[in-house]
């Protein structure tokens, strides 16, 4: 099998990039290097050349789609608006294929957890659980308590998403996120001068 070059080269960015913004349309599970070679001006031999494989290619198309996702999260304040925020981040129309194809390699890295899939779920796991980490104070951030505030907070979020994807209801996934929130016992409290947040 060919090797990848060592160093990468501008055409390897560049059918990098076209890659990624194919299976953003079309998925990954099913994912052909002829069509793929087709769609993007390019050819399975010289897409063997540059990234050495299909499965190292798939894998290299992971973490692009991983590292756009927390690239684009909003910063945050507290728990509640870090689940807030976040939610808002996800629901947006414009996610939807980023988030469809998350899902999709989540599943896939449950049902075939070798190869290009290896360890995907459990990654971005912790990728989240980092980012609602970070919206806690530091007291509280690596106390059993906040692991499982955060805990609580990512399973809401992912539910709802789930939902969201599934039957597309804006409303009523969003009001249930607000709900859930609204309710959740880790979440920061808003002071006696604390206004609502903008």
């Amino acid at each position: 099998m060919p090797q990848a070059r060592a160093t990468p080269s501008p055409r390897r960015a560049e059918l990098l990039d076209a890659a990624y913004r194919y299976i953003l349309t079309h998925g990954i599970a099913d994912l052909s290097l002829r069509p793929l070679a087709a769609a993007i001006g390019s050819s399975p031999r010289v897409l063997l050349f540059l990234f050495g494989s299909k499965d190292a290619l798939v894998r290299e198309l992971l973490a692009r789609a991983r590292a756009e996702q927390l690239a684009l999260l909003p910063e945050t304040a507290g728990l509640d608006d870090a689940g807030r925020r976040v939610w808002e981040w996800l629901a947006a129309p414009a996610r939807r294929p980023l988030l469809t194809l998350w899902l999709e390699c989540y599943a896939r890295s449950l049902a075939d957890p070798d190869g290009p899939w290896a360890g995907f779920a459990a990654a971005t796991v912790e990728d989240w659980l980092a980012v609602l980490a970070r919206a806690q104070p530091p007291e509280q951030r690596d106390r059993p308590d906040g692991a499982a505030a955060r805990t609580a907070v990512l399973a809401l979020l992912r539910g709802a998403l789930l939902d969201l994807l599934a039957t597309g209801d804006l409303d009523r996934t969003t009001a249930a996120v607000h709900r859930g929130l609204s309710a959740h016992p880790g979440r920061r409290s808003a002071g006696p001068s604390e206004g609502p947040r903008r």
